[in-house]
């Protein structure tokens, strides 16, 4: 597990082994997530958000890490197209204290004209392993990593909606591999209007995980 100089790791003990039957185990690209954000306080602090949104949520244990560090001073929400990730992240704020509330759906989908222009600081760390396209979108514990080809398919649906949800000074935060296509992404990101750049990298086994942060291109 990593460990945070300035702010602890949520507490996890509530989980068990059994959950991890139905919902993606906190790993190296979950941490990675964790140390990025930690990097990036003082820039999140200036930002103020009011809403927070993370996109396929698993455990909760990156939403519960941001509610900890902004210290509630915003609305923290979440969606896993899992029911039982939901389930699981609500208890993991809880058992931390902090107010995390899951919307069971596909990406943002019941909550896009609602949350239109509001989300200050958006999450993803989407399905990004290259399977076939076959296994992309169950309800299970495949759901989590499964990305299709590129390891792209659910990224790439839900990018084209990314400039509808943010606020004109909001953040994105996306876990990515190398075989996901980083110089496409960041073009595909330049085409709706953000600049890109890499927050964190890391080797994980075979995996090189990066941290892609995307702003407006007329915000700093």
């Amino acid at each position: 597990m990593s460990s945070h100089d300035r702010f602890r790791t949520p507490l996890t003990g509530h989980l068990k082994n059994d959950d991890f039957d139905t919902v993606y185990e906190p790993a190296e690209d979950s941490f990675l997530l964790l140390d990025a954000l930690e990097k990036d306080y003082t820039f999140l602090k200036t930002k103020d958000p009011a809403i927070c949104l993370e996109i396929g949520c698993g455990s909760g244990i990156c939403l519960t890490f941001l509610a900890q560090i902004l210290k509630e001073s915003a609305i923290f929400l979440c969606t896993d197209i899992n029911h039982d990730a939901a389930v699981m992240a609500k208890r993991t704020g809880l058992i931390n204290n902090q107010m995390i509330q899951p919307v069971v759906c596909n990406l943002a989908d019941p909550l896009e004209d609602r949350l239109s222009g509001k989300v200050d600081v958006l999450l993803f760390n989407p399905p990004y392993v290259v399977t076939p396209s076959e296994e992309v979108g169950s309800k299970g514990i495949e759901a989590s990593w499964a990305g299709g080809v590129k390891g792209r398919e659910v990224l790439d649906k839900f990018l084209p909606r990314v400039p509808h949800l943010m606020s004109s000074e909001g953040v994105f935060y996306l876990v990515v591999i190398e075989e996901n296509d980083v110089d496409d992404i960041e073009k595909v990101m330049n085409a709706e209007g953000f600049s890109m750049t890499k927050v964190a990298t890391r080797r994980a086994g075979r995996e090189l995980l990066s941290i892609l942060k995307f702003t407006r291109l007329n915000t700093t």
